[in-house]
């Protein structure tokens, strides 16, 4: 039991030397979060607020909550909001969630080293993953990353252990492997490319062993439908479509290299010594051959443990390798296995020395592990000096953000840089419960009109003007030079160039129709079907840009539901409310509109259409196949839509239909569009 405590202690001394490296590196950097950084700390701050922890926020519901996390799992937000609410929520404040991670993560390479080899081993790889300098950067990024290398390491140990044959298939391992494995995937769905080799060979023994094991692996899919379905079920179209970008099309647009490409191998493999250190990585791997060598020798090596890892290790590589998007922080949740491996090379090394001459093995460990500090350290210096650093903070300060005693406003953010753009404007405008967000505008020709006139705040950059596109530019010219807006301050970038805060003029108050009173007629439109579609999205999706806070749906609400007080039969408030609910991301509520709409509207097959698309998605194929079945008007789209919910919903004597009406929908929709483009073309050519 002593024995016991003074390992723990150990690691707990590796947790604190770690965490004081890290508290003064957060204390002496002065730059600003980026683009990810950034969108990372609003995502905590929204599930801070929505938990009623943070200023500017309360408890709304659940469906609210799972509003927050559309296309990333909230677990991490959920608990790094959390500490955001304890610690404060300046970015080196915020900071505070990664030690707490970098904590578990150090338990977990303790326990997993012990169950490997022993205390020795255990210990070891803690030192070598506090100085990893791919976890060094981890532990001061504010990414997702370090929870989800903690909770991948989590789950891939506590899983071995329950498959172990000698001492697993214990009820207790399998809620604690079990429930990792699910917090693996509420951090980040790229989890299943580690966890999905585990758990198919774990699957594979459960129903080779049969009996308590098989009792036991049903737990994963009875606690992943209790767990995971909500969030999945709430948000599983923005996540397919946020996955799709984030893989398929960033590969396409960074020029990643193929798959099967050698390139492509070798991606991940050449970057292990700057991610390990080159220090780390010979000893290891040497150490390892040594060990290969003197195997014959007895060892405390427990060869299961070994194995799972190894394997694991093999194909979850493998996996992350097919993956199209190539990137460093993708491998990082196999580092920790790689470390673990690492460490077994050095353990061998510190027993060669010690059966030949005892005393060195102490001061030859010191040294190597003084050795390792140098890449480290090099790599931290070079992030250190090569932070985003710029005026955003002032700059947001200066427009009314991060005092809640302010009006909501949205700043409309032209140029796009590391160290100003939407993400890190809505932070800063956020802080101390403040209600001012950013929006990127800009990327098309489009967007000119409505942000001269209806636009209150606009940042523009003197200078480099970051990732955006040419219309962004023009849109520049148009701010300065239309009279429109004037020059609040300018605020002087460190790289050179500076950044402009600009507002509305007196003297030209936005005019016409607010969108609140031209949602009812924009929201009729939907009448027309997939022709009256992209013109309502396409405007509705401006003006959430314009609007950050989309200020216009209570007074449109309140408006229709006066509307249908005073004659239940009226058309445009359920058109209106309809639409409200598919944007506000409410399917049951959209289906009831839409179900009065095929009531009111016999005559019209789209009402039956959107009410079939909504049910299906909230996973309810049943009642999907009831509404375009029971449509009373014949239409292309309905037939498909009612063979697919239909074989969806488990008559697969259908599937001959479906495979007839849903080519055809699609023509019948592509006809429909096909005049669209040129009417584009020309309200382009406008427009220019």
């Amino acid at each position: 039991m002593k024995q016991r405590w003074r390992f723990w202690a150990l690691v707990a001394l590796i947790w604190l030397l770690s965490t004081l490296v890290d508290r003064l590196w957060w204390t002496f950097q002065t730059g600003v979060p980026a683009w990810d950084q950034a969108d990372y700390l609003n995502s905590a701050m929204d599930h801070g607020r929505a938990l009623g922890l943070l200023p500017g926020g309360g408890w709304q519901g659940w469906q609210a909550l799972l509003d927050y996390s559309p296309k990333i799992p909230p677990l991490a937000s959920l608990v790094n909001g959390t500490v955001m609410a304890l610690s404060g929520d300046a970015p080196e404040q915020a900071a505070w969630s990664l030690s707490l991670w970098h904590g578990l993560f150090l338990v977990v390479m303790a326990g997993w080293g012990r169950r490997l080899q022993g205390d020795g081993l255990a210990l070891i790889a803690c030192l070598l993953a506090a100085l990893t300098p791919a976890f060094l950067e981890l532990r001061t990024d504010y990414v997702l990353e370090m929870p989800l290398v903690a909770t991948c390491s989590l789950a891939i140990w506590r899983l071995g252990v329950w498959c172990d044959p000698q001492s697993g298939g214990r009820w207790w391992q399998a809620w604690g492997c079990t429930l990792a494995a699910i917090a693996a995937v509420l951090v980040k769905q790229s989890a299943l490319l580690v966890l999905v080799p585990a758990g198919l060979w774990a699957a594979g023994i459960a129903l080779q062993r049969g009996g308590s094991w098989l009792r036991q692996a049903l737990l994963l899919p009875l606690l992943t439908a209790v767990l995971i379905a909500p969030w999945l079920r709430h948000n599983w179209i923005t996540s397919l479509g946020g996955t799709n970008r984030a893989v398929f099309e960033s590969a396409a647009r960074e020029g990643d290299p193929g798959v099967f490409s050698l390139a492509s191998w070798l991606w991940y493999p050449r970057l292990l010594p700057e991610q390990l250190g080159m220090v780390l990585l010979v000893m290891g791997l040497s150490g390892l051959l040594l060990w290969c060598w003197q195997r014959r020798k007895l060892s405390s090596d427990y060869a299961w443990s070994w194995r799972w890892l190894l394997l694991n290790l093999v194909a979850a590589w493998v996996l992350t390798t097919l993956s199209p998007n190539k990137d460093a922080r993708y491998i990082t949740p196999l580092l920790p296995s790689l470390v673990l491996l690492l460490a077994r090379g050095w353990w061998q090394w510190g027993h060669w020395f010690e059966s030949r001459c005892s005393r060195f093995v102490w001061p030859v460990f010191g040294a190597g592990l003084l050795a390792s500090v140098p890449a480290g350290w090099a790599h931290q210096l070079h992030r250190f000096e090569d932070r985003p650093r710029g005026p955003v903070e002032a700059l947001v300060e200066a427009a009314g953000g991060a005092d809640p005693s302010r009006s909501p406003a949205t700043l409309i953010v032209v140029p796009s840089t590391s160290d100003l753009n939407q993400h890190n404007v809505s932070f800063y405008g956020r802080r101390h419960g403040g209600q001012t967000v950013g929006r990127q505008l800009g990327g098309s020709l489009q967007d000119r009109e409505p942000v001269l006139a209806r636009t209150e705040w606009v940042v523009l950059a003197e200078g480099d003007q970051g990732s955006v596109r040419k219309a962004a530019r023009w849109l520049d010219q148009a701010v300065r030079s239309s009279g429109v807006f004037e020059l609040v301050q300018q605020f002087a970038r460190p790289r050179g160039g500076s950044y402009s805060l600009w507002r509305r003029r007196a003297t030209h108050p936005i005019a016409g129709p607010s969108f609140a009173e031209s949602f009812p007629d924009l929201a009729a439109g939907l009448a027309a079907g997939p022709v009256g579609l992209d013109p309502v999205f396409a405007v509705v999706g401006q003006e959430h840009m314009l609007d950050g806070h989309f200020s216009y749906r209570e007074p449109v609400r309140s408006e229709a539901l006066a509307a249908l007080a005073q004659d239940p039969d009226a058309v445009q408030p359920r058109w209106t409310l309809a639409l409200l609910a598919v944007l506000e991301n409410r399917p049951v509520e959209a289906a009831q509109q839409f179900e009065a709409l095929q009531g009111l509207l016999p005559d019209n097959p789209w009402p039956a259409a959107y009410r079939s698309v909504v049910t299906l998605a909230v996973w309810n194929p049943w009642q999907a196949a009831a509404a375009a079945n029971g449509a009373s008007v014949s239409n292309p789209v309905l037939s498909a839509l009612g063979d697919l919910s239909s074989v969806l919903s488990g008559a697969v004597w259908r599937i001959p239909s479906a495979i007839t009406s849903v080519p055809a929908a699609v023509t019948a929709v592509e006809e429909a569009l096909e005049p669209a483009p040129q009417q584009d073309q020309d309200q382009e050519q406008a427009s220019s």
